[in-house]
């Protein structure tokens, strides 16, 4: 990882990121922005032809209520700068599972890319090779494991599990499928498992249930499934592995195809259809499942989904190495907590802090992360890493492969600078600290 960073632009080294504009006299490129809101209007009028694929994006559970929850709980707290300190020099690097990261951020997983980019999943793994930050690969995605992994090359990457195999009534499953990935997974150098909890089924999203909007159905984001020797020997066919999804999706062409009895069009509908059966059955796992994954998989496993206390500690109990603090950016409960809400009543627990301190579990934290500030308050909070979701997907919308960068750049840009103005030379300085760093605010 150091050696990418050394091998970027002197622009795309944190500390430089601001002075760098100003000096260059132009609005920072591609996106020509750094305002969250902005680069989000950009990203819908690029989108305007296609207003579902915009909406999937930005849309959330019932009332976007915990969408906006996220973003108001980070506003509930403020950070208590500190004086002649000298903070010149700055350290943004994080160690999580052994491995020391030059930033505290990781590429959220996010899924059917196709929709959004022609470039698909293949932007943000080209982004964070170069950019020398981690990318967590979601089941899906768009375009295959292995062809990711090529375009990713020699970059960090997590794989994240919708987990949802196992046997029920309708149709016999079993773990053959799970096996499948895990193993493709390792062999492709995914080096961590991210299992996602609490996507058992897909939310209540008005915005899709509307328009009926699910590019599953037509065969998009379920390239993992069709690319799965496993998965697609039963149904007597061999792994697709080159065919990428036409961007941009249109679900009313598809649907005209379809009726019309195209035999492509109806293949990849009864593709979806079975493949969304193994990703969202509808069948809820319990705790003592976890034991099929520790025992299938070598490296580090982590839990995405965790919000509750008691959730943290029986993780812990189960003998996984981590957790995701997530709500799933508000997409799957309508009225949840805040992310952040979550995590500070986590690190009140003693169990979780003391293993955190050994080293024997990592606390990460999803869900709202917007700023620099975001960060830090996240990381006092007792987080070690956060993860970007919806910033960088917006960027890619826009610009692709350097819209991503400039996402990357700019946020841990502002993160350098407001960790110093903040009075603090390094992460550690904040990691953990809690009221020293922030305060709750009554607003």
């Amino acid at each position: 990882m150091a050696a990418q960073l050394e091998n970027t632009s002197t622009e795309a080294r944190w500390g430089t990121y601001m002075p760098g504009i100003y000096f260059g006299r132009k609005p920072p490129q591609p996106l020509g922005t750094v305002v969250f809101d902005e680069i989000v209007e950009k990203a819908r009028e690029k989108l305007k032809e296609y207003p579902g694929a915009f909406l999937y994006a930005y849309g959330s559970a019932g009332t976007n209520s915990t969408d906006r929850n996220n973003l108001r709980g980070f506003e509930r707290y403020g950070i208590i700068p500190r004086m002649l300190v000298n903070a010149t020099t700055r350290d943004l690097s994080t160690t999580i599972f052994g491995v020391k990261h030059s930033a505290p951020i990781f590429i959220a997983p996010i899924g059917v890319q196709g929709i959004f980019h022609p470039d698909a999943e293949f932007a943000p793994a080209r982004a964070t090779k170069k950019m020398g930050v981690p990318f967590i690969m979601s089941t899906a995605s768009s375009r295959t494991m292995e062809e990711v992994a090529e375009e990713n090359g020699d970059g960090h990457r997590w794989y994240q599990l919708y987990w949802n195999h196992q046997p029920i009534p309708v149709r016999p499953r079993t773990n053959d499928v799970t096996l499948s990935l895990l193993g493709r997974a390792k062999k492709n150098g995914f080096k961590a498992l991210v299992v996602t909890l609490d996507t058992m089924t897909i939310g209540w999203r008005p915005h899709d249930l509307e328009t009926a909007y699910i590019p599953f159905g037509h065969g998009v984001g379920i390239q993992v499934g069709t690319s799965d020797p496993v998965f697609m020997a039963r149904y007597n066919r061999q792994p697709v592995t080159k065919e990428h999804t036409k961007f941009p999706y249109d679900p009313k062409e598809l649907d005209r195809l379809y009726f019309a009895g195209d035999e492509k069009t109806k293949d990849d509908v009864f593709m979806g259809i079975e493949w969304l059966k193994e990703v969202n059955s509808g069948i809820y796992r319990d705790w003592k499942d976890l034991k099929f994954l520790r025992d299938n998989w070598e490296g580090p496993l982590v839990l995405k989904g965790i919000q509750s206390l008691q959730d943290a500690e029986k993780a812990i109990d189960s003998g996984v190495d981590g957790i995701i603090v997530s709500n799933h950016g508000g997409r799957q409960v309508d009225g949840g907590i805040p992310s952040i809400y979550a995590l500070a009543n986590i690190m009140k627990s003693a169990k979780v802090r003391d293993a955190q301190r050994s080293g024997k579990f990592t606390v990460l934290f999803d869900s709202g992360i917007r700023t620099g500030s975001d960060i830090i308050k996240a990381m006092a909070l007792g987080a070690q890493a956060v993860l970007i979701g919806r910033p960088w997907l917006y960027g890619s919308i826009v610009s692709g492969q350097a819209g991503i960068e400039q996402v990357i750049q700019h946020i841990l840009g502002d993160l350098d600078t407001t960790l110093g103005l903040s009075g603090y030379q390094s992460l550690s300085d904040i990691q953990g600290k809690g009221e020293e760093i922030i305060q709750k605010l009554d607003l």
